[in-house]
């Protein structure tokens, strides 16, 4: 298994209507925390400790929110909110 993100509950609906300029930016933002988190936990499967509490975002246009769940190896993008649309 490797890191990944994907988006969740109703981030997912928002994200079927917003700007593709918007998703773009998302879309980077949430690769650089794949890429942070496989850095940061190298031995994923073996944590034991709390989830690190998720955390909201500035991108351009807009903002996210995530969290990140170590032991299943996923970003989850919770809320995007495109300020410009």
């Amino acid at each position: 298994m490797s890191w990944k993100w994907e988006y969740a509950f109703s981030a997912e609906a928002a994200a079927r209507t917003a700007p593709a300029s918007f998703l773009r930016e998302v879309e980077k933002k949430a690769d650089e925390l794949v890429r942070m988190c496989e850095v940061a936990y190298l031995h994923s499967s073996d944590h034991q400790e709390l989830d690190p509490k998720g955390s909201t975002l500035t991108i351009p246009g807009g903002m996210i929110t995530y969290q990140i769940v170590v032991r299943r190896q996923r970003v989850y993008i919770m809320q995007i909110t495109d300020l410009e649309w």
